[in-house]
């Protein structure tokens, strides 16, 4: 019996498929302050954590407590942060999305009230807030999505910084090894029909092919388990047929 391929080794994300925690500083989050009292920070430095394609400011507030924000674009060393409901919609600022005018560029957006924010927060993503609907608030994102969210939700204004990491080019396959190594991503990756035919179930033959279908039902053995899991819909679609067609 040949080794069980990438997808059954990973099973429930055990120890060595973590992404490491070493290289990480601190959570990145917002404080729990009360939003009616408007609270200022200023940032001490602005620094790099592993595994994380947003910089980090690092922000000291009034009370003397150090917190570490996504670091939106422009934001830099000595600038000031402030966080609260009647805190103007600037570069940097954290407010309520209620309390964002339409059409803002915000980032680093609460899920719910509370939670320190986890969406739009990798590096040069930034939505649009979209309208105001009562107590919440539709925001768009950058898949096109419209989300309605309450409008206690949090949010940064602006957009995350290190927008322009995708266009340098890693050149060596070892810079990106260390890249993917980071975020415990596998790297490289062999292809199924390349492989041996103990190794995976579309591999061996005399040429490259799947030698079966490609289509795998939901409820398939762990060992099966490959390929188009459940697809909707497979092959071309009726345009794509037409097309060709008439070409003929």
């Amino acid at each position: 019996m040949g080794k069980r391929h990438v997808v059954r080794r990973r099973g429930k994300a055990g120890l060595q498929w973590r992404a490491p925690t070493k290289g990480k500083i601190a959570p990145v989050s917002y404080p729990l302050y009360d939003l009616t009292v408007t609270r200022k920070g200023v940032v001490l430095d602005i620094i790099h954590e592993r595994g994380r394609s947003a910089p980090v400011a690092k922000v000291k507030f009034e009370d003397n407590a150090v917190r570490y924000l996504p670091a939106v674009n422009g934001l830099q060393v000595g600038a000031e942060v402030l966080v609260g409901n009647d805190a103007p919609p600037q570069n940097g600022n954290i407010l309520p999305l209620g309390r964002i005018p339409e059409g803002t560029a915000v980032s680093n957006i609460e899920l719910r009230f509370g939670d320190g924010g986890k969406l739009v927060r990798s590096g040069g993503s930034s939505a649009v807030v979209f309208s105001h609907t009562g107590q919440t608030t539709i925001v768009r994102f950058p898949s096109r999505k419209s989300v309605e969210l309450d409008s206690k939700c949090r949010a940064t204004v602006g957009m995350m910084a290190g927008g322009g990491r995708k266009e340098k080019p890693f050149l060596k396959a070892g810079n990106r090894y260390w890249h993917m190594k980071a975020r415990n991503k596998k790297y490289p990756t062999m292809r199924g029909i390349a492989q041996a035919v103990v190794h995976h179930p579309f591999g061996g033959g005399r040429h490259q092919h799947p030698g079966k279908s490609t289509s795998t039902s939901r409820n398939a053995p762990p060992g099966r388990k490959v390929g188009h899991i459940a697809p909707r819909r497979t092959g071309r679609g009726r345009q794509a047929r037409a097309q060709s067609v008439q070409r003929e």
